[in-house]
């Protein structure tokens, strides 16, 4: 396996199995405050372009729980807001000798692009509309946690599919380990060339929910929208809220993310 991690897509089911069962270990050696590999001497640089807490925060403590530093990266004082380059930065966080990059850029590709130039790990943390691998990952641990497998599963993905890179990266991941996948939104909302993405397709919310296992919720990316994509957010939560009474068509045991 490539020690990049820029998506979910071009992986092949055993790999995405060996991933899943790394996190689950190291979950689980954490919270029992068990040893983990010491990686005392690494440092690894943590680039993001586009605003984030969770994801940020997940990954800072990651290295920590690893004995990693990390060195935080803000585009406000650095070159590129006198002009330079993704690429000319890059070469230079190269030669800055960091042992990896964690990346998240609003333009769909760039952590390949540091991949490429970078001549270490690069972990994609999300880039424009494209993927967010590691949120699918841990999406799966949780799955897996309550679910005992992921095989055999209905899951509806709910909400803003079309500017989603988290619903790009769960369909394919979902897909590859036997879920039945299923995207629900207003028509608007849902990706024009469905061929790029496995599943099937429901703007009727009843419709995607009958039956299903689990339930994930996409917010809003009104950063990404053109206008007039939804009547407003008050007729939007009255045709696609999930709620309990809307819930009552999903499988008894149904669990809902976030």
């Amino acid at each position: 396996m490539s020690s990049n991690l820029l998506g979910i897509r071009n992986l092949e089911p055993d790999q995405i199995n060996e991933l899943i069962s790394l996190g689950r270990d190291f979950k689980k050696r954490v919270r029992a405050e068990e040893s983990v590999p010491n990686l005392s001497r690494k440092v690894v640089g943590m680039l993001f372009f586009e605003n984030s807490t969770r994801t940020r925060v997940s990954f800072e403590q990651a290295a920590y729980y690893l004995g990693m530093r990390s060195s935080n990266f803000a585009t406000s004082a650095s070159s590129m807001s006198k002009g330079e380059t993704l690429k000319d930065t890059i070469l230079t966080l190269r030669h800055e000798r960091l042992d990896g990059l964690v990346m998240r850029h609003k333009s769909s590709g760039s952590p390949v692009l540091a991949a490429r130039h970078f001549g270490g790990p690069v972990i994609n943390a999300g880039d424009g509309q494209h993927e967010h691998p590691t949120q699918a990952l841990a999406d799966a641990v949780t799955i897996i946690e309550r679910k005992g497998t992921i095989e055999g599963l209905k899951v509806a993905i709910v909400g803003d599919v079309k500017h989603s890179r988290v619903a790009r990266s769960n369909g394919w991941l979902l897909e590859k380990l036997g879920a039945e996948v299923r995207f629900v939104g207003p028509r608007t909302l849902l990706p024009t060339q469905t061929a790029n993405l496995p599943g099937a397709f429901y703007d009727e919310l009843d419709e995607g929910l009958e039956d299903v296992d689990v339930v994930i919720c996409l917010r809003l990316q009104k950063e990404r929208m053109e206008q007039g994509m939804i009547g407003s957010t008050g007729e939007y939560a009255h045709m696609y809220q999930i709620n309990a009474e809307r819930l009552q068509v999903a499988d008894p045991g149904c669990i809902v993310m976030h």
